[in-house]
């Protein structure tokens, strides 16, 4: 009986065990078949580290390969509390060097943690700085390398390509637009250490990083060049609140150029505001369009046949009345008789009241809306705004008579220039867009194409045509005059807004704006130009904007190889305006005979003999009077 009991103890211990047994063979085997990477992975942080190494941006490029956005390589501090053996030395010493308190330096330096970045004090180390804590042979005081976004032209730009923060991230622009393709992998040194954190001996390994995408634009730079320089020509004389420029092709959408002031250095953006970094005036600035809005009431009453631009004629007394309200013309008296053609010439806003009459409300500002006022045009850029248009039940008769020339109602550049760009180009409204691809850095593949984009018609090609020669009849003969440039076909229409702060008007403050075509028979840019508020000059557009323009489309046409020619509308001469003449061809006459053929320009000689064996400019080129021609002198006589 006795024996019996022990036995049976003696099962119930072993099935005990057993079962103990049972349960810890099938933790096991759960344990390395489910949960053994967990468990690889908390064993491997306790004994192996990684010294990050950032992967570069890719680069930012103008359409000709100019890079615009490239990296530079810098170094930052890494510790590893665990290997640092002095720790008040080594708190003390670094900082020293870096410029901090000690108690800052403590912070980092006896963190209980097993890798510590020294940020931001630590992080984009100058040379200098670098090798002076590299010599002090600390264990646990690492230099990694980095990347730090670099911009070779400073300011150029700088509102498009936006700008990068300390941890190589895109804040605005183009580099936060296209962040994740611009951002590079990061790669790291891969060490082990024992139970103490002690590094150990030969145990490196090296994963190396790459580089992000890189990004072509649409920009131009010859022509970005030219606008940012007379942006700032134009803040440094005329000392606006704000200026703008764009540059857009037409035919396609793509932005050519586009600039803004006040700038910034992207290099350094920190010592800016965060108006001055965040806001792209040409896609964010809503303003009264004033009369460069009149290409848009025009071609909306050519389409429509309400006029006959050419014949159809309107007598401007000088001003018209409106529910009680006078709405006057820039010229005192009024311009008289004069056809629609001169109405836009000579920007007449009473003109301009009548084709809003004729329209009508339902018909001006379904234009309004088919041009894209009101809506964003869906540019590849942060920040855009989409400007206010009167809601067709707000819309009296004087609400459509102010709208007609370009007052009450609120537009962005971006809009103005897409929407003339329509006008010029037979009628089609594209999508702007800034960034052309996004290809491979080492392949140069290209991963991600923009290509121009049709969002609707708007007007037809006859139409088109005829808006074309009446703005190359503005600069020849009306207010756009001082953009007049011989041999080459400009169209274009000022503007003078007046701007509004409270609801209200002030004065003698105003948006003066220029909007200009090259060449004007067969567009390749179209350009705007605003300047808010200029202190120093005349309050007409004409005289302000329009000579800043001229400058603008010469190294627009140099930069498209725009050819010169003949057949363009000849042009009203002022008596300030320069005055061209023909080179004529004196190769083969002696000195005297081609001195009298080129009467009117400065003759310079070079060589030995009576006769001239060439000459520059080639005959048949129109220049400026007084200005230099070249001849060759030799023996040879015209046969």
């Amino acid at each position: 009986m006795f024996q019996g009991k022990v036995n049976m103890k003696i099962k119930i211990v072993l099935v005990i065990f057993l079962f103990i047994f049972i349960v810890i063979m099938a933790r096991v085997m759960y344990i390395e078949l489910f949960e053994y990477k967990k468990l690889s992975s908390l064993a491997n942080d306790l004994w192996s580290r990684d010294l990050p190494i950032e992967g570069d941006r890719g680069l930012i490029l103008d359409r000709n390969g100019v890079v615009l956005a490239d990296n530079i390589t810098t170094v930052s501090l890494v510790l590893i509390p665990n290997q640092i053996k002095n720790a008040d030395k080594v708190s003390n010493d670094l900082a020293k060097i870096l410029g901090v308190s000690y108690e800052e330096m403590e912070k980092h330096v006896k963190k209980n943690t097993s890798i510590e970045r020294v940020h931001p004090e630590g992080r984009r180390l100058s040379y200098d700085i670098a090798d002076k804590i590299e010599s002090l042979h600390y264990d646990g005081v690492y230099l990694v390398r980095e990347s730090k976004r670099y911009y070779p032209y400073g300011d150029l730009l700088s509102h498009v390509l936006g700008y990068v923060g300390i941890d190589n991230q895109g804040l605005s622009g183009i580099e936060l637009m296209y962040d994740k393709y611009l951002k590079g992998e990061s790669g790291a040194i891969k060490y082990f250490s024992d139970a103490k954190g002690k590094r150990l001996e030969l145990s490196d390994i090296y994963l190396d990083s790459s580089p992000g995408m890189d990004v072509y634009l649409t920009i131009d730079i010859n022509i970005q060049l030219a606008l940012e320089r007379e942006l700032s020509n134009a803040q440094s004389t005329l000392e606006p609140d704000n200026s703008l420029g764009i540059v857009i092709d037409p035919n396609t959408g793509e932005i050519l150029a586009m600039a803004s002031r006040p700038s910034f250095d992207p290099n350094q953006y920190q010592k800016y505001g965060v108006t001055t970094l965040n806001r792209n005036l040409p896609v964010w600035m809503t303003y009264e369009p004033g009369s460069t809005f009149k290409i848009i009431t025009m071609s909306s009453a050519v389409e429509e046949k309400v006029i006959d631009i050419f014949n159809d004629t309107f007598f401007d007394s000088g001003s018209v009345h409106v529910n009680g309200t006078r709405i006057g013309c820039w010229k005192s008296g009024g311009h008289g008789h004069q056809t629609f053609l001169q109405v836009l010439e000579n920007s007449c806003n009473p003109g301009f009241v009548k084709l809003g009459e004729l329209l009508g409300k339902e018909k001006l500002f379904s234009y309004f809306d088919l041009f894209g006022f009101g809506e964003k045009t869906g540019i590849d850029m942060n920040g855009e705004s989409k400007g206010i248009i009167f809601p067709l039940n707000k819309v009296g008769d004087l609400e459509l008579a102010t709208s007609a020339f370009g007052q009450g109602i609120s537009v962005t550049p971006i809009q103005q220039v897409v929407a003339v760009s329509s006008v010029v180009n037979g009628g089609n409204l594209y999508k702007p867009f800034i960034v052309r691809s996004v290809n491979e850095s080492s392949t140069n593949s290209i991963i991600v194409k923009n290509n121009p984009s049709l969002k609707r018609k708007t007007i037809s090609k006859e139409t088109s045509d005829i808006m074309k020669y009446s703005l190359e009849s503005v600069v020849a003969r009306g207010g756009g005059h001082y953009a007049y440039i011989d041999g080459y076909r400009i169209g274009g229409k000022t503007g003078t807004a007046q701007k509004v702060e409270n609801g209200r008007y002030l004065v003698n403050n105003y948006i003066m704006s220029f909007m200009s075509i090259v060449p004007a028979n067969n567009p390749q840019a179209v350009f705007y130009l605003a300047i808010d508020n200029p202190k120093h000059t005349a309050l007409l557009s004409s005289y302000t904007t329009a000579p800043i323009a001229r400058r603008i489309l010469l190294d627009i046409i140099d930069a498209l190889k725009i050819e010169r020619q003949e057949g363009g509308i000849e042009p009203v001469h002022l008596w300030n305006d320069p005055v061209y003449y023909e080179v004529s061809d004196v190769v083969g006459l002696s000195k005297k005979e081609a001195e009298k053929k080129l009467f009117y320009f400065n003759v310079e000689y070079s060589g030995i003999g009576d006769y001239v064996v060439s000459q520059s400019p080639l005959s048949g080129t129109r220049i400026e009077m007084g200005s230099t021609v070249r001849l060759m002198l030799g023996d040879n006589e015209r046969d």
